[in-house]
């Protein structure tokens, strides 16, 4: 998809690309936006973040896919920021070598734990940045796409829609020409499952192997030094419950078998819903 703009004055016609700046985790949620951003025809920058989380392989992942997608001729181009000299001094579960990680659902209450202050702030921060720098450099609208959903709502404030319009509102003012920068969330509504059958649509529309994608991602907050998911933390059972309602078996490696962690999962739900 692309913008054509028509110049009566040299009678020609100018041929804009669509343009997007996203954060890229290497997580399901993530690399599903990306598709769906491939999907509608968006030329994206991706950035990834190091910010002395535990589960740095993710990162791995992420680059993973980039470099498949590319080799598929899909225009992406990949930046890792490092910030681990300053959000890896914050207290969160996810980057304190003495703070564990919890296990169990996603609404149980420790999950609060792995909340990482003003995280999404910062992320979003860097990204109006660039995305405001690409818009003079390219002379482009540019949007700032993010794979927050409803399901993180409850758990991380800095995943909901007022956050959002709060910030967008924030950088429209601090900034000359924000009106050519907005912010794009498509699972707002949604949850993984949503997340997940998008990303399916996407895959068989652009003619990708959707487990060949999707086992190169990773939502383990504490995977194991062969980089396998516990399928115990919260992040864990939430993608294990998400692969088990759309009917597939989740392609990536974890340290028990699908059927065992499947069976965590369900009964930490029935848990929840008692």
């Amino acid at each position: 998809m692309e913008i054509i703009i028509t110049d009566s004055q040299m009678d020609r016609c100018i041929i804009m690309p669509l343009r997007a700046i996203m954060a890229l985790s290497g997580g399901m949620d993530s690399t599903s936006l990306l598709l769906h951003l491939l999907r509608e025809g968006y030329s994206v920058t991706c950035v990834s973040y190091l910010y002395g989380q535990k589960h740095s392989i993710e990162i791995e992942k992420a680059t993973e896919n980039i470099q498949r997608l590319q080799s598929k001729g899909f225009t992406i181009d990949h930046k890792i920021i490092d910030l681990s000299s300053a959000m890896g001094s914050f207290h969160s579960a996810l980057t304190d070598d003495n703070f564990e990680v919890p296990e169990g659902h996603y609404e149980e209450v420790q999950m609060k734990q792995t909340v990482v202050p003003n995280r999404n702030a910062i992320f979003s921060s860097i990204l109006y940045g660039m995305g405001l720098s690409i818009s003079l450099i390219e002379d482009s609208d540019v949007i700032i796409a993010l794979g927050v959903h409803s399901g993180d709502h409850a758990i991380y404030p800095d995943c909901r829609p007022e956050f959002y319009n709060a910030l967008s509102t924030a950088f429209s003012i601090g900034n000359w020409d924000s009106e050519r920068i907005s912010f794009e969330l498509p699972y707002i509504k949604g949850d993984k499952s949503t997340i997940l059958k998008d990303a399916l649509n996407s895959c068989e529309i652009l003619n990708l192997n959707f487990n060949e994608i999707m086992g190169s991602t990773i939502t383990s907050y504490n995977p194991d030094k062969l980089g396998r998911s516990s399928g115990k933390s919260g992040s864990d059972v939430e993608r294990i419950l998400a692969f088990h309602e759309i009917g597939h078996v989740d392609p990536i490696e974890y340290t028990s078998s699908w059927e065992s962690v499947l069976d965590n999962a369900l009964k930490l739900k029935h848990k929840i819903g008692e």
